[in-house]
């Protein structure tokens, strides 16, 4: 029995419990957290009778050190009803909409 206990218990260990996300991805991170929280605001402001749900799937590429660009794409089923692109700025705490 200790040693079941022991081989479960010793893998964490060595994990820190500290840990945070990769640095390399923090900007992608903060740039997705904005565009979802206004994202998240504008769906709750339009009003949709629909019955079927749509869906947003993100994808968030890095720029430089402060700006990325986000795709919001939405989605019912396999089909894909919307896309949006994005341009964040991190370091400022800016969104603007990339009209096409």
């Amino acid at each position: 029995m200790k040693k079941l206990l022991a081989t479960v218990l010793f893998p964490f260990l060595f994990i820190p419990f500290g840990t945070k996300a990769n640095e390399n991805f923090s900007v992608e991170i903060e740039a997705l957290t904005l565009v979802m929280e206004q994202y998240k605001e504008d769906s709750e402001t339009d009003i949709d009778l629909d019955l079927e749900s749509k869906k947003p799937s993100y994808l968030a590429l890095k720029q430089d050190e402060c700006n990325a660009t986000v795709k919001v794409t939405e989605k019912t089923g396999i089909e894909i009803v919307n896309t949006e692109l994005f341009d964040v700025n991190v370091c400022k705490k800016e969104i603007y909409k990339i009209v096409n």
